[in-house]
Parts: C-alpha cells; sequence; structure tokens
C-alpha cells in the first residue's frame, strides 16, 4: 500500500474561494488501488503549516506527498520544479506577515523539489488539461510549503517524493460552458487531472 498525503489551502487575502479545498476533498473519494489518501486543508498560514505538516508525516509516514495551491493569474496547471528560499512579506490568514526575507538562513537559494515532473506533465495531457513545468512557486505560502516539504523528504524516514501543483481559479460550479465563451479549466478537469497526478506519484513512490 502507498501512502500519499494530499494538501491544498483554504482562502487567503485576494482570494475568498481556493478551489483546491473543495479538490483536495473530492479527490480524498477517489479510490485507487493500493493507494491510500490522507487529505489535509491548510489553514492559510505560516503556523498552521509549520505545526501540522510535522505531526501529518509523524502519524500517516506517507511515501509521498501531492500538494495543491492557488495561482489566480495562471490559466493553466503548473508543475513546480523548484522551491526559492525567499518570504514575500505579505499577511497570511492570522494577519501575520513574516519578518525575514528568507526561510532558512545558510542554505541554498533555491531547492529542487523531489517531484516525477515528466509523469505528472504527461498525467495532466492524458487528463486533457492544459499544463506546464513551472521554476517559480513564488514567494507565498504555496512556495513555503514546498521548501518544508523538500526538507522533510531530505530526512530519514520522510516521504520519499513531494509535487505541488499550482491550479488556476476555476468557477464554483460545474455548469456548462456557453458555445461563445472560450475554453476554460472547470472544477471536474482539476479532478480528472489530480486522479492522474495520483496514479502518477503512486507509481513513481513504489519503484
Amino acid at each position: 500500500m502507498t501512502t500519499i498525503l494530499l494538501t491544498g489551502f483554504g482562502p487567503f487575502p485576494g482570494a475568498p474561494f481556493n478551489p483546491t479545498e473543495t479538490l483536495v476533498r473530492k479527490l480524498a473519494r477517489q479510490r485507487l488501488a493500493r493507494v491510500k489518501i490522507v487529505p489535509h486543508v491548510f489553514r492559510t498560514s505560516y503556523t498552521s503549516v509549520d505545526r501540522e505538516l510535522p505531526a501529518l508525516l509523524r502519524k500517516y509516514k506517507p511515501d509521498a506527498v501531492l500538494m495543491f495551491g492557488l495561482a489566480q493569474r495562471t490559466p493553466h496547471l503548473r508543475i513546480e520544479m523548484l522551491a526559492h528560499n525567499a518570504v514575500a512579506r505579505l499577511a497570511d490568514m492570522n494577519r501575520a506577515a513574516p519578518q525575514n526575507r528568507i526561510i532558512a538562513k545558510s542554505m541554498a537559494s533555491s531547492l529542487p523539489l523531489r517531484t516525477p515532473a515528466q509523469a505528472l506533465l504527461v498525467a495532466a495531457r492524458t487528463a486533457r488539461v492544459k499544463a506546464a513545468l513551472s521554476r517559480d512557486a513564488g514567494r507565498y505560502l504555496c512556495n513555503y510549503l514546498c521548501w518544508r516539504a523538500i526538507e522533510a523528504t531530505a530526512k530519514a524516514g520522510g516521504p520519499r517524493l513531494a509535487a505541488f501543483v499550482h491550479v488556476p481559479l476555476v468557477p464554483r460550479g460545474s455548469r456548462p460552458r456557453r458555445a461563445s465563451q472560450k475554453p476554460r479549466i472547470a472544477l471536474p478537469d482539476l479532478v480528472r487531472a489530480g486522479r492522474g497526478f495520483l496514479r502518477a506519484l503512486a507509481a513513481a513512490a513504489g519503484r
């Protein structure tokens, strides 16, 4: 059995609706052979990530972590490759803003995610959802979670793989698109791609 910790975020300043919260809950109901899914939605705050991620890793000992975050201005899925050792001084949902501009002193300016990026890209395209590889996870909570997950993969007994996917802002419902509207990713598309990501990550973790 392969255990995958599946995470999303709740709302944050400027984004009262975060589709990753709904996405995680829908994916948690998926039934995949020999895969145990552990869903979790972080409050969008630094203290929540620092407190809850280590606790989840200790309790469930996942083989891999699949994380989702919202990138409102990006029209497609972004499969992240790096986390940057940098933090923007933007307030989180606790109205707290980091005082430091870096995450970890005496560390590299960026670290690679241990992620099967090409397999995830293929999974998205198989699901007919536009996706691209990305080397910029931002400087907010998404990047911060990426960095903490990378640290976890480097520890003995930690997850072997960690993947982070930024998703676009999608409509809350799943109404059919009008013929006059341009194609746009919707929540069912995210679920379809997410199922493919889970399968690809489970296969890579099991090798």
